[in-house]
């Protein structure tokens, strides 16, 4: 699958930018236009395109994500108004293999707490702070080409408890002018899905223009490709000479091919 070009769905909320004068000037195009574009330059084989809240079924029907091998997701201000439907479609295709890479108060989003099973909450400030994004994985392919740290001048703020479940990978670690902490980056599986949540990125500070965060997604979203056909994981049941005869394993799906009766 690693030969086809990656296929990658922006999703943004796209509130902020219709009603916040200094959000749309900053983001002339949106959020989700320069997530995107960052994605693009990074990534230029790949196929992106976008997608928002207000679009039918969010822009996000089961056609769109069949073709889609990565999501990306931003939201902020509307989370409850993103229709559960939707939500349990994103959810069936993650577990089924789509990628999906959490962006900043999509902590929050009705399918981040879905997938984890928890409140998702956390402590936050908006002054300005400085945070140092610090690499504590630096073998992990989403670190590929960043520095440590990596200095954003000026954003909100995030800061622990962060009530998720023990992530799998955890790759960076935040820190902020008031002495805070958080776990900025970290990796999940669900099914068959792979998740990235990234914390760095707000609608007040220009932080989707900043070369190091849009590696980062860029990183993210190249690693939370599917490795296998889509599907989802199903209940099966063998016969215990279809699979196992004590001495060799004999084919464990079912349309797998049997060359012989398994002898006593």
């Amino acid at each position: 699958m690693t030969s086809t070009p990656l296929r990658i769905t922006v999703w943004g909320e796209n509130v902020h930018e219709q009603v916040e004068q200094h959000v749309a000037e900053r983001y002339p195009d949106g959020m989700h236009g320069a997530i995107a574009d960052g994605i693009r330059e990074h990534l230029p084989d790949a196929v992106v395109r976008t997608a928002t809240m207000q679009e039918p079924e969010h822009g996000l029907t089961d056609e769109v994500l069949a073709e889609t091998d990565v999501l990306t997701w931003w939201g902020h201000a509307a989370h409850a108004d993103v229709d559960d439907a939707v939500v349990d479609r994103v959810h069936k295709h993650v577990l089924a293999g789509m990628g999906l890479v959490v962006l900043h108060s999509g902590h929050w989003s009705k399918i981040f707490g879905k997938l984890m099973g928890t409140t998702c909450t956390l402590r936050w400030r908006s002054e300005h702070d400085q945070e140092l994004v610090w690499t504590v994985n630096p073998q992990h392919p989403i670190t590929r080409g960043v520095p440590n740290p990596i200095v954003i001048p000026e954003q909100e703020m995030y800061g622990e408890y962060f009530d998720v479940p023990t992530p799998d990978e955890l790759i960076f670690i935040s820190g902020f002018t008031g002495g805070e902490v958080f776990r900025s980056g970290m990796t999940y599986r669900r099914g068959f899905g792979k998740i990235f949540y990234f914390s760095p990125g707000d609608q007040d500070f220009p932080v989707y223009h900043h070369p190091d965060v849009r590696r980062v997604i860029a990183n993210g979203a190249e690693w939370a490709r599917p490795e296998r056909e889509r599907e989802l994981p199903t209940l099966r049941r063998y016969d215990l000479g279809e699979y196992f005869d004590g001495q060799h394993y004999r084919g464990p799906f079912d349309d797998a091919p049997v060359d012989e009766e398994v002898s006593a």
